[in-house]
Formats: C-alpha cells, structure tokens, sequence
C-alpha cells in the first residue's frame, strides 16, 4: 500500500511537468534576454492570483544557475500588496547557441515543482509572451509594458483558442492607469 501511494504521488508531481496535448514550446530563449520585470496583461482563473491586479513576474539569476521569480499584485479588496518569491531551472540541455528551450520548471513551495512552458514569444525584442502549465488550465500573457497592443494581445488569444485554451475565460488584468513613456528595443535591466 505504501508502496502504490509513493507511485501515486510520483506520477502526480512529474504529471506537473508536462506540456498540453497539441502545444510546443519554443525552441530558442536566450535566458538573459529574458530577465527583468513582465507586466501580466491576461490570465486564467487560479486561486493564488484571485483579486490581483497590477500583476508584475520580476525575474533574475540566481546564484546556482536558475532564475529567481517574484510575484507581485495588489488586492484592492483588502488593499495589500501580495508577493511570492520562487525559483525556476530550463529542463532541457542548452542548445547549441546557448538559448533554451521554453521548457521550464518552477517551484514557490519548497522540493514540489509545475511546468512554466513558453509558448509564444517576441523573438526579436522580448516584448511579449505566453505561457501555459502543463494543462490547458493555466494560461498567461505578458509583456513588458502594462498594456499591450490591441493587435497583438488579439493574436495571442486566437492563438491560445486555436490550440485549445478556454479564452473566453481569460481575466483581462487591471494594470497601473499612469502614462509611462518605455523605450523599444531589446530589454535592458
């Protein structure tokens, strides 16, 4: 019996690692291209993030090698910030130029790990990108900026639908209503 819970619990936790049926990460991420602050534009529903608004992910290295993750938003309901700190870790070998595949896993609770799979990304300027679990649950959409433009963001979620994400049920995200004048190009810490 113990024996069939500890396969249980096994399987269960590298299930969390997984990538949706029909859903392929991307093939090259040049991880230093990629820290720095992300503004979430849309999601869907989860409990740890209910409420928030002005939804940033910060990223940066940490010193073994992963990447450090901060979670931010506002609960204007109870007016509190909440943040979660975690850790991430590219689960494939680096390729030949030194970037990624979008294949990660994150962790904010301890030895227990999920999928963090990019599935979309700004190639170019890192502008913009999407992510999913390792089911069609979970779905974000960011940027670096707290809007994104309305023809991206529609193509992003058409993109999403195409491949099976519920986007009607995409929570559209209250960002910061101050006019902020960003520079375009490659992303600068």
């Amino acid at each position: 019996m113990k024996n069939t819970f500890l396969l249980a619990f096994v399987f269960l936790l590298s299930s969390c690692m997984g990538v949706p049926d029909n859903v392929n990460v991307v093939k090259s991420v040049d991880a230093s291209q990629y820290l720095g602050t992300w503004y979430e534009i849309a999601r869907l529903d989860h409990s740890f993030e209910r409420d928030l608004e002005n939804v940033t992910a910060t990223y940066s290295l940490r010193d073994d090698g992963g990447i450090k993750v901060i979670n931010r938003g506002f609960n204007a309901k109870t007016n509190e910030w909440k943040e979660a700190e975690g850790k991430a870790y590219f689960i494939d070998p680096p390729n030949a130029d030194k970037t990624n595949t979008g294949k990660l896993k994150v962790s904010f609770f301890g030895p227990f790990y999920g999928a963090y799979n990019i599935i979309e990304l700004d190639k170019l300027y890192y502008n913009y990108v999407m992510i999913c679990g390792p089911d069609k649950s979970y779905l974000w959409i960011l940027s670096r900026t707290p809007q994104l433009t309305y023809p991206i963001k529609q193509h992003l979620i058409a993109q999403a639908k195409e491949l099976g994400f519920d986007t009607d049920k995409l929570i559209h995200v209250q960002q910061t209503s101050e006019i902020i004048h960003y520079k375009v190009g490659p992303h600068v810490n």
